[in-house]
């Protein structure tokens, strides 16, 4: 069995760093693998508060952009988390063999509380990494595609597997991290330092999914820019280098070919460009995406089918880790 697993929180606005950096590069890897796990983590989302109207909407909305990518149903595994009660339930065992250390050690929890009290943060928010570990065990994984900023969570789930494994017996597949490439570091279009989020504080962050024309056009032509005229990636220009990594996702092209392409254009020329590929390349994606969307019964019932799939390799999974341990009798 060669069985990858990954997923997305349902929270804020997709944009194109999470379509290049994540859903582009699980179509292609589900291709290449026996078994595909796509999951919509909505318990994750929880870890930080969220109006339930906008967390059920969103839930959807991920759904539609998953199949609208080009993520089969019927060849890959997806469902939204929360619709299977073993992810919770391994997890809560799974923090009876973790060390407040090791929490205390990741460096996502870290960054989210710089400048912030780490004493105020929810437990949630604290324990992500052990839920992430429990949905990557449960389901057998042997790959899991992230970004580099989630290799350390990935890490931390092998210990856990290893830990248990030693201490009472062979149980879990002990998964390897599959760091995606070039669209993983799509950076913010107002800081090229730092990913786009979709969490970010201005719009002018990032190019959601969703974004009008007009608005991608705006935002491009905002969008910050080096010192100096020269089109090129290299060293000391970070946001020419993010705008050149995106126009190659967009286009097809190396960014040595738009180097060239743009050699003796100005910077509103180029950025341009760049808009106008973003919108063709999005056309027929958001086309996909609408027609889904507009049937919230029919993603329902693709999203229940696919919880059914899962479920008995979840609780096949969650029995022997069970038995193991001394519950269940």
């Amino acid at each position: 069995m060669n069985r990858i697993f990954s997923g997305i929180k349902p929270t804020g606005l997709l944009h194109i760093g999470n379509y290049f950096g994540a859903i582009k590069q699980w179509v292609d890897l589900a291709k290449e693998s026996s078994q595909s796990v796509f999951c919509i983590v909505d318990l994750h989302a929880i870890t930080v508060p969220e109006e339930p109207s906008e967390l059920a909407h969103n839930t959807l909305s991920i759904a539609a952009w998953y199949l609208a990518a080009g993520i089969d149903p019927d060849k890959s595994i997806v469902f939204v988390q929360s619709t299977r009660p073993e992810h919770s339930e391994l997890a809560w065992i799974l923090n009876c063999q973790t060390k407040m250390g090791e929490l205390s050690r990741m460096t996502q929890f870290k960054d989210k509380m710089s400048g912030g009290s780490a004493e105020a943060a929810g437990v949630g928010l604290f324990d992500y990494p052990v839920l992430m570990a429990a949905d990557i065990l449960l389901y057998n994984t042997d790959k899991v595609p992230v970004g580099q900023d989630q290799k350390q969570h990935v890490e931390l789930t092998r210990d856990l597997a290893i830990r248990f494994n030693n201490k009472f017996g062979e149980t879990f597949v002990i998964p390897e991290p599959v760091i995606t490439k070039t669209g993983a570091r799509i950076m913010g279009l107002d800081n090229p330092l730092k990913k786009m989020s979709k969490t970010a504080v201005t719009p002018l962050n990032y190019i959601a999914l969703t974004d009008d024309e007009d608005s991608i056009r705006e935002k491009l032509k905002k969008a910050v820019t080096d010192s100096g005229a020269e089109i090129k990636a290299v060293p000391g220009k970070p946001a020419l280098t993010n705008l050149l990594n995106i126009f190659s996702e967009v286009s097809g092209k190396t960014v040595v070919e738009i180097e060239e392409q743009f050699e003796h254009s100005g910077y509103g020329e180029f950025k341009s460009s760049l808009a106008e590929a973003i919108i063709e390349y999005l056309k027929p994606v958001r086309k996909r995406y609408d027609d889904l969307i507009s049937d919230h019964e029919e993603l329902k019932k693709i999203l229940k089918r696919g919880s059914d799939k899962a479920a008995p390799i979840a609780e096949k999974t969650l029995k022997q880790v069970k038995e193991k341990i001394g519950l269940g009798i």
